[in-house]
């Protein structure tokens, strides 16, 4: 069978007048009328709808071939076969876990969330009441850190998470307390990084509320205590009841060069006992000297709490009742974090290589210098929290504060007098909280004989 070289155009430049003078809506109509025509066509009636339709638009071949085998939207009679391996994780409840659990840990890595989700996907479906598949689970515990980064992508744009230093050089003990250098087992549980957070709100002008944040390098392990300005004595008794709450002993404390750390008192509290404390300092203006602690100033503190000033002594019985009890069980148990294990420089860049994700909980299980009593206590007390409910309280507390701010600062603006808890300058920081009821009993803290 003989045609004409016009009824083969294989080429773009090849169309005729009347194709070219045809709109595309003209064009989507006359596909749509001989669309079912060709299905239904043989062989050689296809050839021809196919040649006058080629003729008519001025299409490429293939280009119509495809056209006329495709459906529309509007009349999807086949299913679309996608190229490649099919889909595994596009069921909607392992999203809308992913989501739940991403919010809730405050938009970490995929990585970290990775290693969380054994973690929290028991107490998921008590939380919300949903109930997930077998299938389901077993591709939440199997899924990838890459995969998760791929399906929280249309996520990332729509969330998204500087400060003061108020710190004042303490000159009189910078002899009798060295700078540390690498002499300490940074493996071992014991040895603290700690700082002051400053509530200040961009003013450091009179008394506001500090927060002593405190992290162990080994674990990963955080306590947090608020005072009452920086008096020499509020932050030993901070320290003393951080101690208190640590599930390993004391063995190393490094600080900046602030004077609420270099003083007589915490010096003669670290020194004057059976085992002495290594006490050390960074040096002078060189913050990454305690990149440990800074870090953690800004997760566990900034992203939650803000830059906002707190100037009445009221918040630090707040705050306090917020990082004895929910807090430091939420971040310690179900927050998993990294360690460095090797930096080094390829070229321009430097690559950094870490460790698999765990929760300090986990660290301290696994670690051979935690007792055994001391890890059945942290087994017992792990089983009895809930993730979702310790955050759910958290944030209860948090909006506490911020209430009591919002309420200070309009009776500020309307010039009512109000009376300050900070004006009685006797009055003492009370860090037994008051136990809350999401939590068992006698677990409060995990206490370690000295």
């Amino acid at each position: 069978m003989a045609f004409e070289n016009d009824s083969f155009p294989h080429n773009l430049g090849n169309r005729t007048k009347r194709a070219k003078d045809m709109r595309n809506e003209s064009k989507r109509e006359y596909l749509k009328e001989i669309r079912e025509r060709y299905i239904d066509a043989s062989r050689p009636g296809k050839a021809n709808i196919l040649n006058e339709f080629c003729k008519v638009c001025g299409y490429n071949r293939k280009y119509a071939i495809r056209l006329l085998n495709s459906t529309s939207k509007k009349n999807n009679f086949l299913p679309s076969k996608s190229r490649g391996r099919p889909k595994i994780y596009d069921h909607l409840d392992l999203f809308e876990f992913l989501k739940t659990l991403w919010e809730n840990t405050n938009y970490i890595c995929s990585k970290r969330l990775k290693a969380s989700i054994p973690d929290w996907l028991p107490h998921y479906e008590v939380t919300f009441n949903v109930e997930l598949s077998e299938k389901t689970k077993y591709h939440l515990l199997n899924i990838s850190h890459s995969t998760i980064e791929r399906l929280l992508v249309p996520l990332r744009s729509k969330y998204m998470k500087i400060g003061l230093s108020t710190t004042k050089p303490g000159t009189i003990l910078k002899k009798q307390i060295p700078i540390k250098t690498d002499q300490w087992d940074e493996t071992v549980p014991g040895y603290l990084e700690a700082d002051t957070v400053a509530h200040c709100g961009g003013s450091v002008a009179g008394m506001f509320v500090h927060t002593v944040n405190t992290v162990d390098i080994a674990t990963g392990w955080t306590e947090q205590r608020a005072v009452w300005g920086k008096g020499e004595t509020g932050v030993l008794k901070a320290i003393e009841h951080i101690e208190q709450s640590l599930p390993f002993k004391l063995k190393g404390f490094d600080s900046d060069n602030g004077g609420e750390f270099l003083n007589w008192h915490l010096l003669k509290y670290l020194h004057k006992r059976k085992r002495p404390v290594q006490y050390t300092r960074s040096r002078e203006y060189h913050k990454n000297d305690n990149a440990h602690i800074e870090g953690k100033n800004w997760t566990h503190i900034r992203q939650y709490l803000g830059y906002h000033r707190f100037d009445d002594f009221a918040y630090v019985e707040l705050l306090n009742a917020l990082y004895t009890t929910e807090w430091r069980l939420y971040f310690n148990f179900f927050i998993p974090s990294v360690k460095l294990l090797e930096k080094k420089r390829v070229g321009s860049s430097i690559k950094k290589k870490h460790d698999l994700p765990k929760t300090p909980f986990k660290r301290v299980f696994e670690a051979p210098s935690t007792s055994r009593s001391v890890k059945q206590q942290l087994h017992n007390q792990y089983h009895n929290l809930n993730p979702f409910l310790l955050l759910r309280e958290m944030k209860k507390k948090i909006n506490s504060v911020t209430h009591y701010r919002l309420n200070q600062n309009l009776l500020k603006s309307k010039n009512i007098k109000t009376y300050y808890l900070s004006d009685n300058l006797n009055r003492s920081i009370n860090f037994e909280n008051n136990k809350s009821k999401l939590l068992p009993t006698n677990t409060i803290n995990i206490k370690v004989n000295l």
